[in-house]
C-alpha cells in the first residue's frame, strides 16, 4: 500500500495496489482503506459509513478506482421505506419464518450453511474453500459491534431449520448489512431469502429507531446488484453527500 493521506484528526488512509475487480472481470480495481492498525477504528467506523465506506472483516474500505465510479454506496432511509407489492408477497410467503438476533459467535450450523452457500453461489471464485477461520476473519472481525440475524423455519419443537443468516453491524444511528448467506436449495428459491433478510433488517432498524440501513455498493446494470434498487427510496453517496436516487440513476 502507498499514498497515505492525513486529515486534521490524524486519520490515516491508504490506497491499495491494483487488484482484480470483483464485479467486472475485465477491469482492475483499487480501494481506499482506513488504517487497519488504528486503535480508534471502531470509533471512526460509524462516520466512515457516512462517507461511503464499508467493512470486510477488520478492513474499512471504499472503491477508489482510476477512471471508474461504478460502485455507489447506498442506504435506505428506514422511516420512509414502504415495501412494494413484490416485497409484501415475500413477507407473506415467509410467514412461517421466525427471527433471532444472536451474538457474533460462530456455530457449526452457521458454518455448514455458509459453506453450502459459497459452494453454490461462488464456486471457483476463491471463497468456496472458506472454513472456520475465514468465516471469523471475513464476517466477524476483532472490533466491530455486530450481530447475526438468523432466519429459521418455525418448528413445533426446538429451533427450526436455519434458512439464512444476515451479518449486521450495529451502530448508534443505523444498521449496516455486511453479508447475507442462505440455504441454496432450489426448492427454497421462491422464498426470496435475500430479499427477506433485508426486509427483516429494516423492521429491526425501525423497532430500534435507527435512521438508515446501509446496503454496501450498488452498480447500475450489474445483475448481482440489481435487487438493491428495488428498495425505495434508496439514497446514494456521490463522494460528497447523500441524495435520493431516481429513475434516471436506475436507467
Amino acid at each position: 500500500m502507498g499514498n497515505d493521506h492525513q486529515d486534521p484528526d490524524d486519520l490515516r488512509l491508504f490506497h491499495t495496489g491494483e487488484h482484480a475487480c470483483g464485479y467486472w472481470p475485465d477491469r482492475v480495481a483499487r480501494d481506499l482503506v482506513l488504517d487497519p492498525r488504528d486503535p480508534r477504528l471502531a470509533r471512526w467506523y460509524p462516520m466512515a459509513l457516512g462517507w461511503g465506506f464499508r467493512r470486510s472483516g477488520d478492513i474499512v474500505y471504499r472503491p477508489h478506482c482510476a477512471g471508474c465510479r461504478a460502485c455507489i454506496a447506498v442506504r435506505i432511509p428506514v422511516d420512509r421505506f414502504v415495501p412494494d407489492r413484490s416485497q409484501r408477497r415475500c413477507l407473506a410467503r415467509n410467514a412461517d419464518v421466525e427471527l433471532r438476533v444472536c451474538s457474533t459467535q460462530r456455530t457449526d450450523e452457521q458454518l455448514v450453511l455458509y459453506r453450502r452457500y459459497l459452494a453454490a453461489r461462488h464456486a471457483g471464485g476463491g471463497m468456496d474453500g472458506h472454513g472456520a477461520s475465514e468465516f471469523d476473519q471475513f464476517l466477524i472481525g476483532s472490533w466491530s459491534e455486530g450481530r447475526f440475524l438468523e432466519l429459521r423455519q418455525t418448528a413445533a419443537h426446538g429451533p427450526g431449520r436455519l434458512l439464512a443468516v444476515a451479518v449486521t453491524d450495529v451502530i448508534e444511528t443505523a444498521l449496516s448489512a455486511v453479508y447475507t448467506f442462505y440455504d441454496p436449495d432450489p426448492a427454497l428459491a421462491a422464498r426470496g431469502l435475500g430479499t427477506l433478510a433485508i426486509l427483516q433488517q429494516l423492521q429491526w432498524a425501525r423497532r430500534e429507531q435507527r435512521s438508515h440501513l446501509y446496503l454496501g455498493y450498488w452498480i447500475a446494470g450489474h445483475r448481482k446488484m440489481d435487487y438493491k434498487r428495488r428498495f425505495r427510496p434508496l439514497e446514494g453517496f456521490d463522494g460528497r453527500s447523500w441524495h435520493e436516487l431516481d429513475a434516471e440513476d436506475f436507467a
